[in-house]
């Protein structure tokens, strides 16, 4: 049932003036107009599709007897509808403080949900009651003041065709009409939300619980046709795909019922074979009647499995042989709904409805034979049915397919499109634009021409109805309000019960604008009370990333596992993603982990290995040393320069101790003191031996007589070997820590689980420069050494110079691709052993011998032993 609602104006010098009923039935080919009557100062007129289609019979043997042919099935919930406005105006009426001293009436034309029927009767609406004369008026006291259509758009959109010549303002409470090139002039005052809102919660509903494989049903009309444009590029940005998408064509008339047969025939194949758990349904107020033929178009195919999700304008109804059609296929559907309160006095105004006691309404006598099944007596045909109705049926014993009690979202809007209505009459008839217009009461006729500037004041509206709630329109005509989510229950004997499980606010913040109790929701009985599941590929789990197939649409993939180094922490992830530097993805690839932070500490077991060595070879050096100072008037100490040999065990003593900068977490003094500490020490060590190699090879040369090597005898010479080696030594490890000097560094990529503590060198190039610098002094006193092995003295110390020399060599010659190869605090120790090795190699190839003679074989430790064995 569509209702148009028509307000007329008309002028009672008092509140408590009676509206009289004006009668009328204008003829129509086939059927008669519906109307239901009540004059007034003001009128509303409104256009209802209590109607239905023209039936013969459905075609199930197992029903019941069909309506005679041709005959107007309605859907009785309508009726609701009309109840709404005549409440609404009761009360306004009623009220001392809206319109003093006028009187509020309406005007109900059915629709029969037709074109033509539509336009014939906003037609009337604009005619003199019982004259059907288009722009002639002489009716003084009903004068069209608004008209409130309606529940389907194209019913709306007809209507406005007409109203928009005459400036008289429309309110719809269904969804607004889709709008082309020849009617974008149209305006309206829409009392239900913008459909805007419904999609943006259509969509936030099936990204909540994470549907993203449904099935689309819409009416093959050009409202469908705007969904479908509006929803399909929204639901794909966000992961939403359409399994199905359907058309439901309009039909009228009986004859029509073989197509309508094979189209829901192929709609239920669609349904029963894809693997869409969901459906959304777009419709309009009768299409619900489309779906309960569903169950009976094929024999043993059964639609479960389903969950429906209905927008606001689409009703749980039926027309009347489906009384006892099985309703379980809808049990907990999801639908939107105008969100409305309760209101003082409604069910019991409905409760009191009889045919017999109600003047004026041309729908009750219908719809009461419809919703409960029974016929009136005919004194024409003398003749009694089996079921006749007895006026003594009760409406709240009607199924809610029929009839419900409580007031519905859309009466709902109907009730404040007849305040918004009645309180900007109540302004214009207080503002002087009104009373300019109207000198005396005798050119009340004059009103009417008035109304187009009820425009203005329907704008403005703004205030709180009975019920609390505030009505008012944006600058778009919008009443812009939340909707509520609604699980309908549906038993089957009939019972049919809505309940509230969610909120959309479209002026929440983005994000929050839907709220759902899942708790609250019961789910159909295939789905055993657990959440539904409808993808089309299951879902692809952390630790993998989703790959479209080809030719298909977005929510089927397959599913790859994240290549290494990479993760994803989350289903159907399109990629997955690289952990940070600090981060490393787990064993699964689901995660990232901290990285441990690595480097070669005191406490570990190599670190303390290390020192131990460390410590242990600098007391041997210190010890050594002490040994030296001891004896030094012996003559194997004071040969070759006892000096040289005190500085040269200085030498490998800091050696050894600087290993331990290689050691512990790196700072910035560690890091400019470790290598150029040890350079610059080791090379010390280093000239030191070529002194005392060159010292050898000089004495010799000064003993052959007539030699002129005698004035190169002494410490000057030792001294400037190790002055001018050191000094180049330490001038490239100042030229280092001027240009690129190291630095405390962060290696996070060397090991994927660790980030090594470390210190970059700055400048490599440098770094091998203090190396080579080391390894050319040794080259220089190996080869010295080697050639003056054989020299004839007995304190020749040319042979363990070699040997130390070669030791020297096979530790850095293999410390280069050993200290290349490994990685973090690896490294660091193969250097502290390059360290340690190399300067243990010095100590003991050119000490062992002497300490052994000083200490074990003091005898030897005589000048005349050595002259003895020298000869």
């Amino acid at each position: 049932m569509v209702v148009l609602v028509m307000l007329l104006l008309v002028l009672h010098p008092h509140k408590s003036c009676k509206a009289h009923i004006v009668k009328c039935r204008i003829q129509y080919p086939h059927q008669p107009l519906h109307t239901y009557h009540k004059s007034g100062d003001f009128v509303i007129g409104v256009i209802a599709a209590h109607g239905g289609f023209f039936s013969s019979s459905p075609t199930f043997a197992e029903e019941p007897p069909p309506p005679l042919p041709e005959e107007l099935v309605v859907a009785p919930k309508g009726y609701q509808l009309i109840l709404a406005l005549a409440f609404a105006v009761k009360e306004i009426n009623e009220n001392p403080r809206i319109l003093p001293n006028h009187t509020f009436g309406f005007h109900i034309y059915d629709s029969y949900d037709n074109a033509e029927k539509t336009y014939h009767a906003t037609m009337l609406l604009l005619s003199t009651l019982e004259k059907f004369v288009p722009n002639y008026i002489c009716d003084t006291q009903n004068n069209l003041t608004a008209v409130i259509a309606g529940l389907d758009s194209e019913i709306s959109l007809h209507v406005a065709t007409i109203l928009h010549i005459f400036k008289i303002p429309q309110l719809i409470y269904g969804p607004s009409p889709v709008m082309n090139d020849k009617t974008t002039g149209l305006s309206f005052y829409q009392v239900a939300p913008p459909e805007t809102v419904q999609f943006e919660g259509i969509l936030s509903l099936l990204l909540h619980f994470r549907w993203t494989w449904i099935g689309v049903i819409v009416m093959d009309n050009d409202n469908g046709e705007r969904f479908v444009q509006t929803v399909f590029p929204m639901f794909s940005k966000s992961g939403v795909c359409f399994a199905f998408l359907e058309r439901i064509p309009k039909y009228k008339f009986a004859s029509e019922s073989y197509d309508m047969v094979q189209k829901g025939a192929k709609i239920l194949d669609k349904m029963v074979g894809s693997k869409a758990n969901v459906v959304v349904v777009y419709g309009e107020s009768y299409s619900m009647v489309f779906f309960r033929w569903l169950p009976f178009l094929q024999g043993t195919a059964k639609i479960r499995g389903k969950v429906w999700i209905i927008t606001t304008h689409t009703e749980y109804i039926s027309f009347a042989f489906q009384r006892n059609w099985d309703p379980e296929m809808f049990h907990g559907a999801i639908s939107f709904k105008i969100p409305f309160s309760d209101l003082p006095g409604f069910r019991h105004y409905i409760e009191g409805r009889n045919p017999s006691s109600i003047e004026g309404d041309g729908f009750i006598r219908d719809f009461w034979q419809q919703a409960f099944g029974c016929v009136f007596p005919n004194p024409i045909a003398n003749k009694v049915e089996e079921s006749m109705c007895t006026e003594e049926e009760k409406l709240e014993d009607l199924p809610g397919a029929f009839f419900e009690m409580n007031m519905t979202g859309h009466s709902y809007n109907i009730y404040k499109a007849a305040y918004a209505v009645a309180h900007a009459l109540h302004a214009m008839s207080s503002s002087k634009l009104r009373h300019r217009g109207m000198v005396h009461r005798r050119r009340l006729k004059n009103q009417k021409q008035q109304f187009w500037q009820l425009h203005h004041f329907l704008r403005s509206v703004s205030f709180n109805n009975s019920a609390g709630d505030k009505v008012s329109f944006n600058q778009n005509g919008e009443m812009v309000t939340s909707l509520d989510v609604i699980n309908w229950i549906i038993s089957s004997n009939q019972s049919f019960h809505r309940v509230r499980i969610g909120k959309m606010n479209p002026q929440a913040p983005p994000g929050q604008a839907l709220t759902i109790d899942e708790d609250a929701i019961t789910w159909p009985s295939w789905f055993n009370q657990t959440q539904p599941l409808s993808v089309c590929t299951e879902s692809c789990h952390p630790g993998s990333s989703k790959k479209v197939k080809e030719g298909e649409p977005s929510c089927c993939y397959d599913c790859f596992p994240c290549p290494e180094g990479k993760f994803s922490n989350q289903e159907d992830m399109n990629d997955c993603n690289k952990c940070s530097d600090e981060d490393y993805p787990s064993k699964n690839r689901d995660a990232c982990i901290p990285k441990e932070r690595s480097f070669l500490s005191f406490e570990e077991p190599l670190g303390i290995s290390l020192v131990c060595f460390s410590l242990s070879f600098s007391l041997i050096t210190a010890l050594v040393l002490g040994i030296f100072m001891k004896h030094h008037n012996t003559p194997i100490v004071k040969a070759n320069n006892r000096n040289l040999t005190y500085t040269l065990l200085l030498a490998l003593l800091l050696c050894f101790l600087s290993a331990l900068l290689f050691i512990g977490q790196p700072e910035k003094a560690t890091c400019l003191l470790r290598q150029t500490a040890f350079g610059i020490v080791f090379s010390v060590a280093v000239s030191c031996v070529l002194a005392k190699t060159i010292t050898v090879v000089v004495a010799f040369l000064a003993t052959k007589p007539g030699s002129g090597m005698r004035k190169w005898m002494g410490k000057r010479l030792a001294n400037s070997i190790i002055l001018s080696c050191s000094i180049i030594q330490a001038g490239i490890c100042t030229l280092w820590l001027a240009t690129s000097p190291p630095f405390p560094d962060a290696d996070m990529h060397s090991v994927i689980e660790e980030m090594i503590l470390e210190c970059n060198e700055g400048s490599v190039f440098m770094f091998y420069c203090v190396l080579g610098y080391m390894g050319f002094l040794a080259i220089i006193s190996f080869m010295v050494a080697f050639f003056a092995r054989k020299l004839p003295d007995s304190f020749n110390e040319a042979k363990f110079i070699t040997f130390s020399m070669l030791a020297f060599f096979s530790v850095w010659l293999s410390f280069i691709p050993s200290y290349l190869s490994t990685k973090g605090k690896y490294m660091v120790a193969v250097e502290i052993f390059s360290i340690l090795a190399s300067s243990a190699g010095l100590l003991g190839c050119i000490f062992s011998s002497k300490c052994y003679i000083i200490v074990l074989r003091p005898g030897l430790n005589q000048k005349d032993q050595l002259i003895r064995r020298k000869i």
